[in-house]
């Protein structure tokens, strides 16, 4: 039986991996082309990519899956199954028509809550206590075939974008491995959605990224961690945007607060960090990044003595 994989970012390597790793015979795999990254635009290839070079398994990368070109080159590989994770392509008919047992999709949330391309960074933003992976059979909607099955991680104030991504890549490996067998005998469980209770997890935007002070400190913690690590949060200071990456535990009293403070107002700054009054109370940034400098750690900037008490961060 002829595997194709398909997938993007570091999320998709274990399902990839887990697939060699037990036996099944995975012939191509399919990922984005290789972008420029850093300050030097450096041609990089994707974490997938560097997976399959890796057991030395052929490699395609069209610019649109959609393409007759795309579909023929995916087709000459024969496939019985596709697998696909957060492969950043949305698969035409004759994708999804083309394998006997179908497309399977490791989807990292609990469908059908959060469709869609930013499902783990939108769980924690919007203060979701837990998430999960859904491996589901793919329908020409957007996320919207049938599932197989679930598997629930919780999702703690110590955990950031970056780690759930971690915790859910390790768990939809494992689900894809404990279910594949019974997608491959026919017994596998066909569960439709309900769409009345879907809801869609749009790519994050440039906006999205800022702070809004007025805000409770909650709503601005779990901003700010369902950013990291990949972009964190940004405020303007000085006219300049002003990095957080790091928040400490929201507080629903400011030190030093009072009526007449609007939100964004610098409360106090410490070795602790600098307290910032919210909507409700305050936060505590604990890492930041002026324009033009290094990530670093509050304590640090502080030293510098630019920021002082009773600044507006805007």
């Amino acid at each position: 039986m002829n595997i194709v994989f398909m997938g993007t970012p570091d999320f998709a390597v274990p399902s990839l991996e887990s697939l060699i790793k037990e036996g099944y015979n995975v012939v191509g795999v399919v990922t984005q082309p290789d972008r420029p990254q850093g300050r030097k635009k450096i041609l990089t290839p994707t974490p997938v990519k560097e997976a399959a070079l890796k057991y030395g398994l052929p490699v395609l990368q069209p610019q649109r899956m959609r393409s007759p070109e795309a579909v023929e080159e995916l087709a000459a590989l024969s496939p019985d199954l596709i697998v696909t994770a957060a492969y950043g392509q949305i698969l035409p008919a004759a994708v999804l028509e083309m394998p006997q047992y179908g497309c399977l999709n490791v989807h990292g949330s609990l469908l059908p809550k959060y469709r869609g391309g930013a499902p783990i960074q939108r769980s924690i933003i919007n203060g979701e206590k837990e998430t999960g992976i859904t491996l589901m059979y793919m329908a020409e909607g957007l996320d919207t075939g049938d599932m197989i099955a679930k598997s629930v991680v919780p999702i703690e104030d110590k955990d950031t974008s970056g780690t759930i991504f971690e915790k859910l890549s390790i768990a939809g490996a494992k689900l894809l491995i404990e279910q594949l067998p019974r997608v491959l005998d026919g017994t596998a469980d066909r569960i439709p959605q309900n769409d009345e209770e879907s809801t869609y997890a749009r790519n994050l935007s440039r906006e999205d990224e800022r702070i809004d002070w007025s805000a409770s400190s909650r709503e601005v913690f779990n901003r700010v961690r369902g950013l990291v690590p990949f972009s964190g949060g940004f405020t303007l200071w000085n006219e300049e945007v002003f990095k957080i990456w790091e928040i400490a535990k929201p507080t629903q009293a400011g030190v030093g607060s009072s009526s007449g403070e609007v939100p964004g107002t610098v409360l106090h700054l410490s070795g602790d960090g600098i307290e910032v009054k919210t909507g409700d109370g305050s936060v505590l940034l604990t890492r930041v990044q002026p324009a033009g400098k290094k990530t670093m750690e509050t304590s640090e900037f502080i030293r510098g003595g630019l920021m002082k008490k009773g600044t507006v961060l805007s």
